[in-house]
């Protein structure tokens, strides 16, 4: 025991514990191309299993920024590892890649390792649906960083592409239709506002949505306003692949911050702009909640939420169809949402 450790505030048993624990999640998503025990120094992958002729490898980082502050406050932990495996792995998809690999970053301010163990099984529920492995990552415990109860989570992935099936929004065309995947929530994007809005009417996360609000009580039935927006990101891996492997794909967008104004452009040449029809989706009752006690002008909403619509996928008109059974096959929710323009901007109709 490390007891002068102990004293300034880190419990190096707890940590110990802790790579106990997490064993067996992490072990649930091995894959081909896996390697080593978690614990190494450093984790691998065998990139020789795959059979991919011009491997370009993908990367992507990324944390769950305020929705943390909810997790808090409902002390629930177990699905905000789900956050932070979707954030990496659907923005690498956005370039058609595979994730292949994934580590974890959770700081902490005191050590619980009943917590860290519900954090990571979070993480590794979000690597089996993204199909990747978790190899390796770090638990930080940081008194005096942190308020003990608090912790911080982020995650990197690395994913793979063929290198002639890149997708790099080159072939993107006016005339191009917008094929939008159904979100399951405000996903991790927006939370500042969220909790301001919160704050400022004076609800609790603990309270009901219909006992906030009755206009949403049949939308929400008995859960919590937390439980609402705790809900995890959507992970769109398994059936995006699907779709790239069997259609022509120009681009993909993973709408987060900024909406739709600064995500979808970005597959955008000079020149084109977009024209997106609103009601070709069903826009989710937890945004009209947020516009309404929020007071925030509609237009404004789509430049800075998802709407209901996580991912974006640009192909041409004579895709689409096809597209959407393959996405419902996988019970997705999918419809054409608007098309690419010749003309700058984004016009929402």
């Amino acid at each position: 025991m490390a007891k002068s450790y102990e004293k300034a505030g880190v419990n190096l048993e707890a940590g110990y514990e802790v790579v106990r624990r997490i064993k067996q999640h992490v072990a649930s998503t091995s894959r081909v191309g896996s390697m080593g025990n978690i614990g190494s120094f450093g984790g691998m992958f065998d990139l020789g299993c795959l059979n991919i002729k011009e491997p370009v490898l993908v990367s992507g980082t990324d944390g769950v920024g305020t929705k943390l502050k909810i997790a808090f406050a409902m002390d629930k932990h177990d699905t905000i590892g789900i956050d932070a495996v979707a954030m990496c792995v659907n923005d690498v998809l956005a370039q058609g890649a595979e994730p292949l690999i994934f580590l974890d970053y959770v700081a902490v301010g005191r050590n619980v390792p009943q917590k860290v163990e519900a954090i990571v099984a979070g993480v590794a529920e979000g690597c089996r649906q993204a199909g990747c492995a978790l190899i390796g990552g770090e638990t930080a415990e940081m008194p005096g960083m942190y308020a003990e109860d608090e912790y911080d989570l982020a995650g990197y992935t690395t994913g793979v592409v063929e290198k002639s099936k890149l997708i790099d929004g080159s072939k993107v065309a006016v005339g191009d239709v917008l094929v939008g995947i159904a979100s399951s929530g405000v996903h991790s994007n927006g939370f500042s506002l969220v909790r301001s809005i919160v704050e400022r009417k004076g609800f609790g996360y603990r309270q009901r949505v219909g006992d906030c609000d009755e206009e949403f009580a049949d939308a929400y039935g008995d859960r919590t306003l937390g439980d609402v927006l705790l809900t995890p990101t959507r992970i769109y891996i398994k059936p995006m692949l699907d779709v790239i492997r069997q259609c022509d794909v120009h681009g993909v967008c993973h709408i987060t911050g900024g909406g739709f104004d600064e995500n979808i452009p970005r597959v955008l040449h000079e020149g084109q702009g977009l024209e997106i029809k609103e009601g070709t989706w069903k826009i989710l009752p937890v945004f009209q909640m947020l516009e309404k006690w929020g007071k925030i002008p509609h237009r404004e909403m789509f430049n800075i939420f998802n709407m209901g619509i996580g991912m974006v996928v640009v192909m041409p008109e004579n895709e689409a169809v096809r597209a959407m059974e393959i996405l419902k096959s996988h019970g997705e929710e999918a419809s054409v949402i608007g098309r690419v323009t010749g003309t700058p901007g984004v016009n929402i109709i």
